[in-house]
């Protein structure tokens, strides 16, 4: 697809009233990072994020990615995802394009993310590794949001 064809078949929108939130729920639910997640967390995360939603010609919510920040010096990149059949088309470098170019994400010091698998797409917008990860720390609660039995 050219990006004509892209911008004339799917379309990207930040507006909140437009997120299919079980669409998404149900997305992340079967992904590796947030498999587990309950409705009611997704839909905290929602309220909670600058949300960027991908939409199909139809309508239907074809992709999705949140961005957690302060809009002044700090952004983490979370929960970013093409459907299946709708990937090979550039939706998702279009994405990120989109989210790069927020005019209230501009003149952050830093942006961080994690990500098992996506290394290549996120390097061509200027993500690379820590280098120095021993001065980074967390917490991580495996019993948070823990998978549903």
């Amino acid at each position: 697809m050219t990006p004509q064809d892209i911008h004339n078949t799917y379309t990207i929108s930040t507006d909140p009233h437009k997120m299919d939130v079980e669409a998404i729920y149900n997305y992340l639910a079967r992904s590796y990072w947030a498999e587990g997640r309950t409705m009611a967390t997704v839909e905290k995360s929602l309220r909670n994020s600058l949300n960027f939603g991908v939409f199909a010609g139809t309508g239907a919510q074809v992709g999705f990615a949140r961005v957690i920040t302060d809009y002044a010096t700090f952004a983490y990149l979370a929960d970013v995802y093409i459907l299946e059949e709708h990937r090979g088309k550039g939706l998702s470098k279009w994405l990120m394009k989109t989210i790069m170019a927020h005019p209230d994400l501009q003149g952050l010091r830093r942006w961080s993310l994690a990500t098992r698998d996506a290394h290549g797409l996120y390097a061509q917008f200027g993500f690379t590794p820590l280098p120095k990860p021993e001065i980074w720390m967390q917490i991580f609660d495996a019993e948070a949001n823990p998978p549903i039995e």
